[in-house]
C-alpha cells in the first residue's frame, strides 16, 4: 500500500511538472512572436496624444525664447548656428514604427530603407514655423542625423516637402560609417558658432553622453542639468534612442525576446 501510494505521488508530481513546463514554453512562445508588442502604448501616444504635441510645441517655444536672448547679445565673432536631429525632432516616423508593429519585426535596414524612400514623414508639430523664424534672423541651420549618407537625396526632398530651410547637401550631415556625431559638430564649429542643440537622444547634444549606461546617463544628465531649455533642447521620444539600446540593454544587441521582456521587468521600480 505505502509502495503504491509513494507511485502515485511520483507519477502526479512529474505530471504536473510537465505540465508547467509546457505552460511555461507555451509563454515563451507567445512572447517570442510579440517582439514590438511593448512600443503599441508609447506609438499611440505619440500619434495620438494632445500632450506629445503640446510638448513638441513647448520645446520648439522655448528653443525661440533662448535664441531671442542669444540674439540680443550677440558677441560672437562667428555666423550664429543652429544643429539640430532629424528624426522625432524634425521629422516624425511614427508610422515606421507603426509597420513594425503591423509586420511584428524588430529594426531592420530594409524596411527603414522602404520607408526613407517614400519622403512622407510628417514634420514634428512647431518645428518648421521654429526654423523659418531662425532663417529670418539670419541663424543657420545644421541638420545632424544618423541616417545613412546613401539615402541623403530622400532625406533632403522629404525636407524640402516641408519647405524647411537649409535643406541642402552643404547643411544635412548624415551618417557615413561612424554613428558618433561629435565629428560633424566640430566641422560646424570651424566656421558657425553653435548656439543651440535640437533633439531627442543625449547624444545630439555632446559627446559625453556616447555609450553610457542608464545610471551614468543619468549622472551626466545632472552634472549637466543647467544646458537643459537654454542650449540643449530636447525632445520626447518613448519608442527608441539609446535610453533603451545602451541603458535599458547595456549595449548588447542580440538579446532575444524573451530575455528582452525579462530585462524591462526587472529594470522597472515598484513599492
Amino acid at each position: 500500500m505505502k509502495k503504491t501510494l509513494i507511485i502515485t505521488f511520483s507519477i502526479l508530481f512529474l505530471f504536473i511538472g510537465c505540465k508547467s513546463q509546457i505552460n511555461y514554453k507555451k509563454q515563451d512562445s507567445f512572447k517570442e512572436t510579440s517582439k514590438r508588442k511593448h512600443t503599441i502604448q508609447a506609438l499611440l501616444w505619440q500619434q495620438n496624444a494632445a500632450e506629445y504635441r503640446a510638448l513638441t510645441y513647448q520645446a520648439y517655444n522655448l528653443a525661440k525664447i533662448q535664441l531671442d536672448k542669444i540674439l540680443a547679445d550677440n558677441q560672437f565673432n562667428k555666423p550664429i548656428a543652429i544643429v539640430t536631429d532629424i528624426d522625432e525632432t524634425v521629422l516624425d516616423n511614427s508610422p515606421y514604427s507603426g509597420k513594425q508593429i503591423e509586420l511584428n519585426e524588430n529594426y531592420n535596414s530594409k524596411r527603414w530603407t522602404e520607408w526613407v524612400k517614400k519622403e512622407k514623414a510628417n514634420s514634428i508639430a512647431g518645428a518648421l514655423s521654429f526654423f523659418k523664424y531662425a532663417e529670418s534672423k539670419n541663424v543657420v541651420i545644421f541638420y545632424i542625423s544618423n541616417r545613412s549618407t546613401n539615402q541623403l537625396n530622400e532625406t533632403i526632398k522629404n525636407l524640402k516637402t516641408h519647405d524647411f530651410p537649409f535643406a541642402d547637401r552643404s547643411h544635412v550631415l548624415l551618417k557615413n560609417t561612424s554613428s558618433e556625431k561629435e565629428t560633424r559638430r566640430n566641422l560646424v564649429k570651424e566656421t558657425h558658432e553653435i548656439v543651440l542643440f535640437l533633439g531627442d537622444n543625449l547624444t545630439d547634444f555632446a559627446s559625453v553622453f556616447e555609450n553610457q549606461s542608464t545610471s551614468q546617463r543619468n549622472k551626466s544628465v545632472d552634472s549637466l542639468r543647467t544646458l537643459f531649455g537654454e542650449k540643449f533642447i530636447v525632445f520626447p521620444n518613448p519608442i527608441y534612442g539609446d535610453w533603451e539600446t545602451k541603458g535599458i540593454f547595456e549595449g548588447k544587441y542580440d538579446w532575444s525576446t524573451v530575455q528582452k521582456d525579462s530585462i524591462r521587468r526587472k529594470k522597472i521600480t515598484s513599492y
